[in-house]
């Protein structure tokens, strides 16, 4: 598919009631607040100023839709970790992001956003649980990986490959800075959005 050229913003939702209609095919993006993830939808859409990135963590307070093409979609989830937001805040976001897993039929793989110097959070490995319950995909992308050297880099893709032993897990390094391994991030989504 790799239309990325055309996407756009459909509606941002705060509750359960303002998702929009659960058909199509979806993609959804999360992360720890400080993990590169509007980067990296910015890098992997070829739009500089789709998702908004900002030098505070935890901006993204709401779960935005984004078409692609119509009947197909990607979703910036709310981030997680290290927002400086109130605990009543941040747990509504993790209630309303449980709730879009349990419920969302449209949903069809989650591609997870880890800062390559840090590895995988407890609230990122409960995120790919919460994708991989409903039988769906997942793809970690490592981001930041400019930032290692290539013995690090090695290191952390083998030891995150180890830990998502799950084989509808897979694993890629990924700099937005960089422009590295965005094309296999494409790859990955549009598989799963072509799928039927």
């Amino acid at each position: 598919m790799s239309t990325y050229r055309n996407v756009k913003f459909l509606t941002s939702a705060a509750s359960a009631r303002q998702l929009i209609e659960d058909q199509g095919r979806e993609v959804a993006f999360a992360g720890r607040s400080n993990a590169g993830k509007s980067t990296a939808i910015n890098a992997i859409t070829q739009r500089s100023g789709l998702a908004r990135v900002s030098r505070t963590p935890g901006r993204t307070q709401l779960i935005n839709f984004f078409e692609l093409v119509p009947g197909r979609r990607f979703v910036d989830l709310p981030g997680y970790g290290f927002a400086k937001v109130p605990a009543a805040v941040r747990e509504n976001w993790l209630e309303l992001m449980q709730l879009y897993f349990d419920t969302r039929e449209s949903l069809v793989g989650l591609v997870l956003i880890v800062d390559s110097r840090r590895g995988l959070g407890e609230q990122d490995v409960v995120m790919l649980e919460w994708a991989l319950a409903k039988g769906r995909g997942a793809h970690v992308l490592l981001s930041k990986s400019d930032k290692l050297n290539r013995r690090d880099s090695t290191r952390v893709l083998r030891e995150t490959e180890e830990a998502c032993a799950d084989a509808a897990v897979t694993v890629q390094l990924f700099s937005a800075h960089a422009r590295d391994g965005i094309e296999e991030a494409r790859s990955v989504m549009d598989a799963w959005l072509a799928e039927e």
